[in-house]
């Protein structure tokens, strides 16, 4: 009978795990956890009630086999719960199954600690305690705390680390909190709300990409060039569009860059685009090009069209939040004393010869954007007939929206209105002008956020689709 027995748990067993691995009865799904959960962080007392009491008939071997099997169960429990907790069948990537399985974790954990206080008072309350030591009392609790905790280290650790969404000052925060009783469950509840919000984002945007497999949505007459604003450079393992080139390839379109200086002069700039546009056509056979220009790379852009005679080869011109009209916040720091200025432009001229630029310039190039030499700029730079020109602007809602230009955004807000913490609306306006782009929730999108700076997703907003959305309208007008 034992024999018979213990053929059948070995066989239970195996199925168990066989229909884990074919996922036709995870150990995560609901019920199977809770069990999982209750065995593994009471494993103390669950071992002294089996072999004490409920294995009590057999003999000491049969008890021993008996517990080393449940034990190995349990063991592939854990294992399966701490290392992959989830499979992701939409194939978001590695990063976004290891960062939702931590959420999976650290929601488990709480469960599981809701799980231990109900045992407890079910423990203390139904007259179990007299027939169970004391000291197996403290230490199946002292052993449920401690795996308690791995399993919130885990769930917690996975989501700091893989997660885009959480910002440096939640980082901070879920560093500081958790070893605070209580107030580390709320913040990790609300990593796991921020996580899932990413990573439904993510599944979303996988589902997308898939109904447009080789959909060529993006794939333009004419290539692209996409030119970058001040202080940046197109550099190789930091790309300033961050993941908005990738994707516009995958949808057809031929992706250039500007290769512009990143504190160069308007009329620097514009002969290394004139330059760049060259090679372009010649690369590709076409006879023109498309600009896509973020900030003072439309400024850059418009002066190759028109004061160094490209009109011919530039087919369109799209503009995104760029200071046509000047920006008053550097109507405010030309106020700044003289010496001072011209002592922090020797120090980003000597960064940036570092960093490629041939003419580094700081101090002509920021005061390019102030109201007056845009005035002055734009009554010599005109459009150029048979350029197509549009423009875009970007909207930070509050202060709060971007806390590196929420100085500039209120003193602009103050002397403009509406703006993204650098350009206002008005200023951004130039040709065609296709309205504001921001979220629709209280974040709004400011003059960072609209070319994946930080490379993260915001609820409301996506900016890779935003560009996907731009260079598909180019194609549909023939561009």
């Amino acid at each position: 009978m034992s024999l018979l027995i213990a053929a059948l748990s070995v066989i239970a067993i195996l199925l168990i795990i066989s229909m884990d691995f074919s996922r036709k009865g995870p150990v995560t799904r609901p019920l199977p956890l809770t069990i999982g959960l209750l065995a593994a962080l009471n494993l103390p007392l669950l071992g002294y009630w089996l072999y004490h009491i409920a294995l009590s008939a057999f003999s000491a071997g049969w008890r021993f086999f008996y517990l080393g099997a449940g034990a190995f169960l349990l063991l592939y429990f854990w294992l399966r719960l701490s290392l992959f907790p989830v499979a992701d069948g939409i194939r978001t990537g590695l990063r976004c199954k290891v960062m939702i399985g931590g959420r999976f974790i650290a929601l488990s954990a709480l469960w599981g600690i809701l799980l231990e206080v109900i045992v407890i008072l079910a423990v203390y309350r139904l007259p179990l305690w007299t027939s169970y030591p004391l000291s197996l009392l403290i230490t199946n609790a002292v052993y449920a705390a401690i795996m308690l905790f791995f399993l919130l280290f885990n769930g917690a650790a996975r989501m700091f680390f893989t997660s885009r969404k959480l910002s440096v000052f939640y980082r901070v925060v879920m560093l500081l909190s958790f070893w605070i009783p209580f107030v580390n469950l709320v913040v990790l509840g609300i990593a796991c709300r921020l996580v899932f919000e990413e990573y439904d984002f993510a599944c979303n945007k996988e589902d997308l990409r898939r109904i447009r497999a080789h959909s060529n949505l993006c794939d333009t007459k004419y290539p692209l060039i996409m030119v970058h604003g001040v202080l940046f450079r197109d550099l190789k393992y930091f790309n300033y569009w961050g993941r908005i080139p990738k994707e516009l390839a995958r949808y057809g379109a031929r992706v250039y860059y500007g290769n512009q200086e990143a504190v160069g002069t308007i009329a620097d700039n514009g002969r290394d685009i004139k330059q760049r546009i060259f090679d372009v056509m010649a690369e590709t056979g076409s006879d023109k090009v498309n600009i896509i220009a973020h900030s003072k790379g439309g400024l850059d852009a418009r002066y190759v069209i028109s004061a160094l005679g490209m009109g011919d080869y530039v087919a369109s011109l799209t503009t995104i939040s760029t200071p046509h009209r000047g920006c008053r916040f550097m109507d405010f720091a030309c106020h700044l004393p003289e010496r001072f200025y011209r002592f922090l432009a020797r120090i980003f001229n000597a960064v940036f010869k570092k960093l490629g630029d041939q003419n580094p310039d700081f101090y002509t190039a920021t005061r390019q954007f102030t109201t007056g030499n845009s005035i002055v700029f734009n009554r010599d730079v005109p459009d150029c007939p048979g350029v197509y020109y549009q423009s875009y602007m970007t909207k930070m809602k509050n202060a709060a929206s971007d806390w590196l230009l929420s100085i500039p955004y209120l003193i602009i807000k103050t002397l403009e209105g509406a703006n993204d913490g650098l350009v206002s609306e008005e200023s951004a306006k130039w040709g065609h002008y296709r309205g504001i782009i921001t979220a629709k929730k209280r974040r709004g999108i400011s003059h960072a956020d609209i070319i994946d700076l930080k490379r993260e997703d915001y609820k409301g907003f996506d900016v890779i689709e935003t560009y996907v959305g731009i260079v598909s309208d180019l194609k549909g007008m023939g561009f």
